[in-house]
């Protein structure tokens, strides 16, 4: 195997442009490929690993001498190409995870409790984005106890829970530690330790629900209408009429499989990923044809089953709910809607408050938004204000 800068390069380049990388892309990785081969003339051009670290580790921009994440980025991307090449023969062009590895407790104990948690999610068919909300919770508490000098699982009491849970609030907000409760309350009812779930239960965490404003009918309006315009692409008007229209969750529209849409009838049908409920929903026409002009001309060649794909190389499915959302607000500043930020949620609530104020049922609300239990429909009365006020008693007359 070639193990020279120049020569493991042109593999690199070679791949990025097989694979349909943008010119300005594999151009970029060109000049990082050069000033790895400057820094390769000490030791004849060739690579190693050890190379590659230290060309990683050179994030100070000389021109400014302050760090560079451009550099940060460019020089550990073209790394993890290069090592992938050197250790496997192919280069792997998959998606790096995000940030930092997360920390891992030191005692094996701990470790053995993390991966029993961890098996047990998964044979019991969790999300994965549940099984990493509940994973990083406990993850973090077994770290939180080997911080304290407890390394036995015997050895944790009520008192490292409160305290654990007091740790959280300078980086999750008073609002949502009912959501780190909830999250972290499945962990301890897997070790079968009640008396740290009784130390749980006197948090006394409660779920607030803010009224969530509607859309004005305007609003809704212009964005619709340079969907139809054509003002973005294709699958971004799909991906903001489907939330507009639908009230799916993110998950749902990025999960949404090419599989799921039945074209002559004008519906999809997908199973939940937070409920696990199968539901089925008409497509209006414009959303249809908007998904039919995606998929057939726009969407790029891949075998990946998800129907929305990366614009740019690597075509995989997008990553998470977060792009979900930012192809939703990309959305509203293409309609002139530039003082609006909303994400699925806000549009979840919108489509709720909308058949509410039609006079819907609750129960056909709940059906349509794909819940698991026709209650949680309740929630979404917060947001229509006057059926709110039309539920206040007057006062009687001559109160103060």
């Amino acid at each position: 195997m070639v193990t020279t800068v120049t020569a493991i390069g042109d593999v690199v380049v070679a791949a990025l442009e097989d694979a349909g990388y943008m010119q300005s892309t594999i151009g970029q990785v060109r000049k990082s490929i050069k000033w790895l081969g400057v820094l390769a003339k000490k030791q004849d051009g060739f690579y190693t690993s050890k190379l590659g670290a230290e060309f990683a580790s050179m994030t100070t921009s000389p021109r400014t001498g302050r760090y560079s994440a451009q550099r940060h980025t460019d020089y550990g991307r073209l790394v993890w190409l290069f090592d992938s090449y050197v250790l496997t023969g192919t280069v792997d062009l998959s998606m790096r995870p995000r940030g930092r590895q997360k920390e891992k407790p030191s005692s094996p104990e701990f470790s053995k409790l993390l991966v029993s948690w961890s098996q047990d999610m998964e044979q019991r068919g969790l999300a994965r984005s549940t099984q990493d909300c509940f994973g990083g919770l406990a993850c973090e508490y077994l770290i939180f106890l080997e911080a304290c000098g407890i390394s036995s699982w015997d050895d944790a009491d009520g008192s490292s829970v409160l305290a654990f849970l007091e740790s959280l609030r300078s980086r999750w907000a008073d609002s949502s530690m009912w959501s780190a409760v909830a999250s972290f309350r499945p962990f301890l009812k897997f070790t079968s330790r009640t008396d740290l779930l009784d130390a749980l239960a006197l948090v006394r965490a409660r779920r607030h629900h803010e009224i969530v404003a509607l859309l004005d009918s305007g609003v809704e309006g212009e964005v619709v209408d340079a969907c139809r315009q054509g003002l973005v692409s294709s699958r971004d008007a799909a991906i903001a009429l489907l939330a507009l229209s639908t009230g799916l969750r993110a998950c749902d529209i990025r999960g949404l499989r090419l599989a799921d849409i039945d074209w002559r009838g004008g519906t999809i049908g997908i199973v939940q990923q937070k409920t696990g409920n199968p539901l089925t929903l008409p497509l209006p026409p414009l959303i249809l044809a908007k998904l039919g002009h995606y998929v057939l001309d726009e969407r790029p060649v891949s075998a990946e089953e998800e129907v929305f794909l990366r614009l740019k190389a690597p075509h995989v499915a997008l990553a998470d709910h977060a792009a979900i959302y930012v192809v939703v607000n990309k959305v509203f500043h293409a309609s002139g809607v530039a003082d609006v930020k909303v994400g699925t949620r806000a549009l979840r609530y919108n489509a709720a408050s909308k058949l509410l104020q039609a006079g819907t049922a609750l129960p056909t609300i709940s059906a349509i938004l794909g819940h698991a239990h026709s209650d949680s429909t309740n929630v979404y009365l917060s947001a229509d204000t006057e059926r709110l006020r039309s539920c206040v008693l007057p006062l009687p007359e001559g109160a103060v």
